[in-house]
């Protein structure tokens, strides 16, 4: 696969367009920001999945957290995701630090 077509959603296989639309039906971005444009609840996706490796995101999203509801997904729409995001990170890098991640919005 050429570099230009990494991104183009019609190369996307079926778990991570399910993950996409798991994404959007779950609104997620009302919590969570990808590429910094979202909701200022949860952090930036966008490079969770290099950051953190996809068992670290299969426990936050199948259980949920103290602050992050467990939407009691099952283990294909959990991997879903993870198969999004792990696209998502591959398409963008963000390093907006967490501390400047407020209810408001982002500080500088």
């Amino acid at each position: 696969m050429h570099a230009e077509d990494r991104n183009n959603v019609a190369h996307l296989d079926r778990h991570t367009k399910a993950g996409w639309q798991l994404w959007q039906d779950k609104n997620c971005q009302s919590c969570h920001q990808l590429y910094g444009l979202g909701g200022y609840m949860g952090p930036d996706l966008t490079n969770v999945y290099s950051e953190k490796g996809p068992k670290y995101m299969e426990t936050f999203i199948k259980y949920g957290t103290g602050k992050m509801p467990n939407f009691h997904l099952n283990d294909s729409e959990t991997q879903g995701l993870v198969s999004f995001l792990a696209w998502i990170d591959k398409s963008g890098k963000t390093k907006i630090p967490a501390s400047a991640v407020h209810w408001w919005g982002i500080s500088k």
